[in-house]
């Protein structure tokens, strides 16, 4: 069985950088990452804590619900005149059953509030999960750099 929920598409992948997730210190080593390369994009200081949190909780997951972690994914992409940063999550672990149910505010498999997944796609400006029982998961989203105002 596969779950599948979509992104907008059409982007155009600039930059990829890969971290595998096998402890915690590589989940600190991929939100410094991330970060770095939204600070560098232009993002603001909101944003970068949006893709921060979002890596983080991503991170998370692939240690916590997998048995021997996964890949962060990380990609600067351009989209007609919007740039933005593209995170991807995979792994080869469970799947998720019942993807609207662990994208529901207070669900958790693993003891916490439950924030984790919905948090992210609210965090984000695009997101999409495709998970396969058994086959594991794959999670990307992306933030879009807002443009700045003219005066």
């Amino acid at each position: 069985m596969t779950n599948k929920q979509s992104l907008q598409g059409g982007s155009i992948i600039k930059q990829p950088v890969a971290i595998k997730i096998r402890a915690e210190l590589d989940i600190s080593h991929a939100r410094l990452t991330a970060v770095k390369i939204a600070e560098n994009m232009g993002f603001s200081s909101a944003e970068c804590c949006a893709v921060r949190t979002s890596v983080s909780e991503l991170a998370n997951n692939l240690l916590f619900h997998t048995t021997c972690g996964g890949m962060i994914l990380i990609n600067t992409i351009e989209n007609e005149n919007k740039k933005g940063i593209e995170i991807t999550a995979k792994d080869d672990g469970p799947g998720i059953s019942d993807i609207n149910l662990a994208m529901q505010d207070g669900y958790s498999t693993g003891g916490g509030l439950g924030g984790g997944l919905s948090g992210v796609k609210r965090l984000m400006d695009e997101f999409e999960i495709i998970s396969k029982t058994g086959a594991g998961t794959c999670i990307t989203t992306i933030k879009w750099r807002k443009q700045c105002r003219q005066r």
